[in-house]
């Protein structure tokens, strides 16, 4: 009984998550991450998206309806270009498992991270990084600037918030996985791209993420001082 449970999530995950195009959730991804930054006293520090390396945002994380802790979702992994000035093209990202606090009733959750360093986003390259074990990573500080940040926030490669009914906070995502979605990228990009191609490389972004990196240039600056430091 439990096995066909497990099979039925699967199988409702997969259909639900394949319902939205990858242009879609390129949209959707750039609206949460305005979302939550047109709130700057209840959003993330800008200081720190000032310093980040990389973005990961995956929109409405779904939880199976009959599979306890099964948490998955698609979204998009977006980093500076070598020199710091603006962001590259987005690839594409897949996040299973964790503990998300889902609240009582809420079906879905956004999920943004910031990774803060070089190390942090190498491990995006990765066939697989788990959150905790491979990446150091801690719930992120929500508010205007980073006067509350705690010591584990100091030195976590990643810093983690959700929003879920409304509610953004910092929560820690140890156990979670992050994986490329090479199917993702093939669609946005019409061949097959790696990761560590996409990231790493000089390619252009499609015209789809164009919206987002609108948003993330309007939220973030990058100082020459500030990339010494987190390199």
């Amino acid at each position: 009984m439990r096995i066909l449970a497990l099979g039925a999530s699967v199988i409702l995950a997969a259909s639900v998550l394949a319902a939205e195009t990858t242009q879609e959730r390129l949209a959707d991804s750039a609206r949460v991450f305005s979302e939550v930054m047109r709130t700057p006293d209840k959003g993330i520090p800008q200081d720190l998206l000032a310093k980040a390396q990389c973005v990961v945002i995956i929109p409405g994380m779904k939880k199976a309806a009959f599979v306890v802790g099964a948490e998955y979702g698609r979204g998009f992994a977006e980093c500076r270009h070598e020199d710091g000035k603006g962001w590259g093209a987005p690839a594409a990202v897949r996040m299973e498992g964790g503990s998300f606090g889902f609240q009582i009733g809420a079906s879905d959750t956004d999920v943004i991270l910031l990774v803060m360093n070089r190390h942090g986003m190498v491990r995006l390259t990765e066939d697989k990084v788990q959150l905790g074990a491979d990446a150091s990573v801690a719930a992120g500080p929500v508010g205007r600037t980073t006067s509350a940040v705690t010591d584990a926030s100091m030195t976590a490669e990643m810093l983690s918030w959700s929003r879920a009914k409304g509610l953004f906070a910092g929560i820690s995502l140890n156990g979670a996985t992050l994986r490329p979605d090479a199917d993702r990228n093939l669609e946005l990009y019409g061949t097959k791209m790696s990761n560590k191609d996409v990231l790493m490389g000089s390619m252009a972004p499609p015209e789809a993420a164009r919206p987002l990196i609108r948003e993330l240039d309007r939220y973030s600056t990058f100082s020459d001082a500030d990339r010494s430091v987190h390199q």
